[in-house]
């Protein structure tokens, strides 16, 4: 590996800093003239490191392994047909996020092209996955076996799709098997020399309000989300590391946070392709494949906190960090996951669609987790609140305000949203991008989330978000899931109101309810309480697993303003 490829920066962790305030003073961006992720993530360690492995597959009881330098063969191939189908630099590639090699490669693929890449969830229904490749322009598809039904309907509504190919052998018409395009092409492709700048890949934004919108990534993005995989990773980047996650891989946090930079610092990734979370075959991947690194939102937690004495049945001694993200972890989470992985720092983290990962933990820097706290922002990112209204910078510890990036100069930060100038515009404002979330930083540096800007609560004058409300509530017994929201009150101006999926076995009761009301009371301050609450079988929940609160206010008839 040419040690010009090696971007010092990005291993601030093996300078010998004693604190992060010494990392921050010392680290800054790097970004080279031309930067291309597949040339970072796989063609510099294909050599070096061409018998180390990138990625595991574990599917239907087996393992397939594959090296970077195989890694690397199967890229090319791949480029070098969808350069022979006419897909050319800028042009826009979707992908199904289902773990598998295929998707992975092609993702490689397009990058080495110079093409776009639109990261899709399996889960999309009809309307949903038309609307991105539409919206992209998408002139390919590679899609998994779960989505195909969903896409032929739509195939003839889109104009500008005109390479169909198929994970597996399931393909019909026109549609190519993944296996097919890539026999007999040449393992020799010469990745494109992109410039940092050049778009790599659009995220469509998880739609809890309005219509999606797609977030334009540029390669840089990928440098600039290095410092908080980094932290997440304990510092550790070392040959004995393994990286999880259990999320499909078509979101920010998951094929961007948790594929690539790992790869980018010669880890390698483990995917299961099967859609179904199961909660018991993770423990089986920790031991199995020795992962160090366990990335998973908390309705993922709470599935494997169900199975019975996981952490006597498993060798989980390998994890050396447990990480989560999505929405805050409570005590029970959080106690469960230390116990069990008694060898892991737990760790908590923040980001977005157009923002990536920005803060979290950082126990290389002594920063352990802190009850109701998503850590600290990472190197490199400056980071404010400001007042939402005035967009004055508040310093004052546990005042809630809009959280901020500034924009200039962060490698991290989307670009614009995909044919959305004004959307944009209302973004990226004064050189801050604002996040729409709110939140509140402690004395010591810590933040904390309270709510979406549209999800505050506002009642007798006290402001609050729904998140804490809807951790007391599931620290009950009875409760399974709660979702919580604003609704009018002719004297209050706004009260909580909750709704509770009930666990197995409990039915709902007038005195359930107001035990409930009384079990929240006691853990929160008493405006916060749900002075109304209803019983429902399901929660809506967006294709990520966060609750869409729009909906559950759609429902009680508010309208969003």
């Amino acid at each position: 590996m040419d040690e010009r490829d090696r971007l010092e920066s990005y291993y601030f962790h093996e300078q010998g800093f004693d604190t992060l305030a010494e990392a921050r003073e010392w680290f800054e961006w790097e970004v080279p003239e031309t930067f291309n992720i597949a040339h970072y993530v796989c063609d510099r360690w294909a050599e070096e490191k061409k018998n180390s492995v990138a990625l595991y597959v574990a599917e239907d009881g087996e393992e397939r392994t594959y090296t970077f330098r195989q890694l690397r063969g199967y890229a090319n191939r791949f480029a070098n047909y969808l350069d022979e189908r006419g897909v050319a630099a800028g042009d826009r590639v979707a992908v199904n996020g289902t773990q598998r090699l295929q998707s992975l490669v092609a993702h490689l693929a397009a990058f080495k092209l110079g093409a776009v890449t639109v990261p899709l969830s399996v889960l999309l229904g009809t309307d949903g996955l038309r609307y991105r490749l539409d919206d992209s322009d998408s002139v390919a598809f590679v899609v998994d076996e779960g989505a195909i039904e969903t896409f032929r309907p739509i195939r003839d509504d889109l104009d500008s799709l005109s390479v169909v190919v198929t994970n597996e052998g399931f393909d019909e018409g026109d549609e190519t098997c993944f296996w097919d395009a890539i026999e007999g092409r040449s393992t020799e492709f010469e990745t494109r020399a992109t410039d940092p700048e050049d778009p790599a890949c659009i995220i469509y934004t998880s739609g809890t309000t309005g219509q999606p919108k797609g977030a334009v990534h540029a390669h840089r993005h990928l440098l600039g989300l290095l410092p908080q995989f980094v932290s997440l990773q304990g510092h550790e980047t070392g040959d004995d590391q393994v990286v999880r996650t259990i999320s499909e891989w078509s979101w920010i946090m998951s094929l961007n946070q948790m594929v690539l930079p790992p790869l980018f610092y010669g880890i390698p990734v483990v995917g299961r392709p099967e859609g179904k979370f199961d909660a018991e075959a993770e423990f089986e991947l920790v031991e199995r494949f020795e992962v160090t690194q366990l990335n998973l939102p908390p309705t993922a937690v709470r599935m494997m906190m169900q199975v019975e004495d996981a952490g006597e049945r498993y060798d989980l001694t390998s994890l050396q960090s447990f990480s989560t993200g999505g929405e805050s972890a409570g005590e029970s989470i959080i106690e469960w996951a230390t116990t069990t992985f008694e060898n892991a720092a737990f760790i908590e983290g923040y980001g977005s669609t157009e923002v990536g990962g920005l803060i979290s933990d950082d126990p290389g820097f002594g920063i352990d987790h802190r009850i109701d706290h998503f850590g600290v922002p990472s190197v490199g990112h400056e980071v404010a609140i400001l007042d939402p209204d005035t967009r004055e910078e508040i310093t004052e510890p546990g005042e809630i305000g809009e959280l901020a990036v500034t924009y200039d100069g962060d490698p991290m930060l989307f670009v614009e949203y995909l044919g959305k100038p004004e959307a944009t515009a209302e973004k990226v404002q004064d050189g801050w991008l604002l996040s729409e979330d709110l939140v509140s930083r402690d004395e010591d540096g810590y933040y904390q989330f309270h709510a979406r800007d549209n999800d505050l609560i506002i009642s007798s004058g006290y402001r609050f978000g729904p998140d804490e409300i809807e951790e007391a509530l599931v620290t009950h017994e009875a409760v399974s899931e709660a979702g919580v929201i604003g609704i009018p009150h002719e004297t209050r101006g706004e009260i909580p109101k909750a709704f509770i999926v009930l666990a197995d076995g409990y039915e709902a009761s007038e005195d359930l309810r107001a035990d409930l009301q009384s079990h929240v009371k006691e853990r929160l301050a008493k405006y916060e309480y749900p002075r109304e609450l209803e019983f429902v079988h399901t929660l809506p929940r967006t294709s990520t697993g966060k609750i869409r609160r729009t909906e559950l206010r759609e429902e009680e008839g508010i309208e969003e303003s």
